[in-house]
């Protein structure tokens, strides 16, 4: 099949969740299709990396975003326009133009757009679209807009944010309804997105683990004293909000307990987010884009991942990195949404600050527990989470939107 795909990010290095996510299905989907990618690139070095994705695409073409969304330009754009800041400053009249062009010059079977805001890039077209969303985005911006924060602006400019998640909500659900089929990453997600329309085509085609961290399993050396580490790219704010958690409200319980355990808060962007959350014990440990070898270390040197996350978010991949790798998982419930783990088999969950630091401490001094989790959560995603069956699951979708049978 012929496929024109288009995603708001390049998915190499895959350095976070989406480019992960994307990279591993192109790289297994290029087996039997033909893609041409259009991907956005916030950086002019970032297409040092286009040639990593030539190897699975017949061609790649990448178009400038801005660097830093928060500009004076994107803000006043985004007060005067029909669409939300999300759009905006994932707007690129050069990409809009070459998709247009290329859909007039070649003849696809589906256009594969990676998150609803990169559909406006499309023009109405014959060809069957299949829109993906890797999370309901106004879930994510609206638990933001009413989580508690001492920030100034965040007060004053409150009636605008909802305003703009109002915008999301609409545009969301207006790209859905443009879509031939829609695919969420979980089964929650699907349920949210028909309770909004019975009517929509609705597929679910999970998250995976990357091969780098399944490899990780054989090579595993934990430190020497207990390490709690959380890893993600803080460029979310879920993330900073997590780390934050995890810092302020479960590592001070545990280290009470435990005092020769240890905290890493690994990640891109980690420094320049959450540089005051370092303490005795506590180490901000920050990574480069392309450091893929970074987050293998860590996973490879940590002891218990814990992931007090309470935003909204699809699947998380980062918790199956962890269990890919052999690293035990501690979480909530919103934490594990869409990954079909139980609770005491394959991970723990909890939902209050005491019960996740309880539960950690209970995988430090029980080996037996902490073996038993690592080996069925490890088991659970080679069964269920490897990017090659996700690959088939996608494909099939892909021949069925194709041959007109929605």
């Amino acid at each position: 099949m012929k496929i024109l795909m288009l995603t708001p990010y390049l998915p190499y290095p895959t350095s976070s969740g989406g480019q992960i996510r994307s990279y591993n299905l192109i790289k297994n989907l290029a087996k039997t299709n033909e893609i041409t990618l259009f991907s956005l690139i916030k950086r002019e070095e970032e297409r040092k990396y286009v040639g990593e994705l030539e190897k699975y695409c017949k061609k790649v073409m990448v178009f400038k975003r801005p660097n830093k969304p928060w500009t004076l330009k994107n803000i006043l754009r985004t007060g005067f326009s029909k669409y939300p800041f999300l759009v905006i400053r994932n707007l690129s009249p050069e990409e809009r133009q070459a998709v247009t062009e290329e859909l007039e010059k070649e003849n696809y079977d589906l256009v594969h757009a990676e998150t609803f805001y990169v559909m406006p890039h499309i023009p109405q077209i014959k060809t069957p679209i299949i829109l993906v969303d890797q999370t309901i985005e106004f879930q994510v911006y609206q638990h933001f807009v009413e989580s508690p924060g001492k920030s100034i602006w965040k007060s004053l400019l409150k009636p605008l944010l909802y305003l703009d998640v109002y915008k999301i909500k609409f545009w969301e659900l207006k790209f859905w309804q443009k879509a031939s089929r829609v695919i969420a990453v979980s089964q929650a997600d699907k349920e949210k997105m028909l309770s909004f329309d019975k009517s929509l085509e609705v597929d679910v085609v999970p998250n995976g683990a990357g091969e780098d961290l399944m490899a990780v399993w054989q090579k595993r050396i934990p430190e020497k004293d207990p390490t709690i580490f959380f890893q993600a790219n803080y460029d979310w704010m879920q993330n900073v909000e997590a780390a934050e958690n995890l810092a302020r409200k479960v590592f001070p319980i545990i280290k009470k307990r435990v005092p020769n355990a240890q905290c890493w808060i690994v990640g891109q962007g980690a420094l320049a987010k959450l540089a005051n959350l370092q303490t005795p014990g506590l180490k901000i440990i920050d990574l480069d884009n392309s450091d893929m070898q970074g987050v293998v270390e860590a996973y490879r040197r940590a002891t218990i991942f814990v992931a007090p996350l309470e935003g909204p978010g699809g699947t998380r991949l980062k918790i199956l990195a962890a269990m890919a790798a052999g690293v035990p998982v501690v979480t909530t419930s919103v934490g594990i949404e869409g990954i079909e783990a139980e609770e005491g088999k394959e991970v723990l969950i909890a939902d209050s600050w005491a019960e996740i630091a309880e539960k950690t401490i209970l995988l430090i001094k029980d080996n037996k527990i902490y073996q038993g989790l690592a080996n069925a959560a490890r088991k659970l995603v080679e069964e269920k989470y490897s990017y090659q069956s996700i690959a088939k699951t996608l494909e099939k979708i892909y021949r069925e939107v194709a041959s007109g049978r929605n």
